[in-house]
């Protein structure tokens, strides 16, 4: 179980019996701020409870919903733009605005941990947005895994999600194009 500093006092009493419990073995220090009951604590999860705000997206969220099987060497996160940026070489900060942040965002267990991430809908819009951004072969990969499960996926669902982008009308074609 992932704790943050101020969880971990709450529960131990004082900063003192924290330090006693680190010294006995039964927490252990993952980050700044941040602590385990568990010594091998995934880094998603510390990713996930350091920044409860964010939502996996881009190759992360390409990775997690097993439409590659690359895995990705930053951990991808969407934020609002008032949020501030994130200062760690983990990651790899992309800033939306407030009426499309939300749009899509589930949660996914992953591994035994809870994760906020883009349902596969919402990454369809998003691998048609940035696909000059990634390599041919990943790119081929997805649309790949795509066109295998379009039929469990809810295209009403992409329709609204296009609709709400400047070229939205241009995204369903090449959806129409890649994936249908």
């Amino acid at each position: 179980m992932i704790m943050s500093y101020q969880d971990c006092v709450g529960k131990y009493g004082s900063d003192y019996q924290m330090k006693k419990m680190i010294a006995a073995g039964l927490l252990f220090m993952k980050e700044k701020g941040i602590y385990s009951t568990q010594r091998n604590a995934s880094e998603l999860d510390v990713i996930m409870h350091k920044y409860p705000k964010a939502i996996l997206t881009g190759r992360s969220a390409f990775y997690y919903h097993s439409l590659t099987d690359v895995i990705p060497d930053h951990y991808y996160l969407a934020t609002r733009r008032t949020d501030t940026r994130i200062h760690d070489h983990r990651i790899v900060q992309s800033f939306l605005k407030d009426d499309i942040f939300e749009a899509g965002s589930v949660s996914l267990q992953y591994n035994q941990s809870s994760i906020r991430i883009y349902n596969l809908e919402r990454m369809l819009i998003e691998l048609m947005r940035f696909r000059s951004t990634l390599s041919l072969d990943y790119y081929k990969e997805i649309i790949q895994s795509y066109r295998k499960i379009v039929f469990e996926m809810d295209i009403g669902l992409v329709e609204d999600y296009a609709a709400m982008f400047r070229n939205g009308p241009k995204l369903m074609d090449m959806i129409q194009m890649e994936v249908l």
